[in-house]
């Protein structure tokens, strides 16, 4: 297994313009557009369990992917 991070977007309910990045770090063996296909029930449960911030978007990537050398 693969570890696989889904980056969520997310902004105050009571302040839109107030956004930040979340992750959720996940152990997969999917693809990063198969993780997009499925975020949505963690995404749900996230907000679910923060009810004053809403996802504005969400993406995918591996971990490391945007580290410098």
């Amino acid at each position: 297994m693969n570890a696989i991070n889904l980056i969520l977007t997310v902004c105050a309910v009571a302040s839109p313009a107030t956004c930040e990045e979340r992750q959720l770090v996940f152990n997969s063996d999917v693809s990063l557009k198969q993780c997009v296909m499925a975020a949505q029930p963690y995404i749900a449960k996230w907000v679910g369990e923060h009810p004053k911030w809403t996802a504005v978007r969400w993406r995918c990537e591996y971990p490391h992917t945007k580290d410098k050398i």
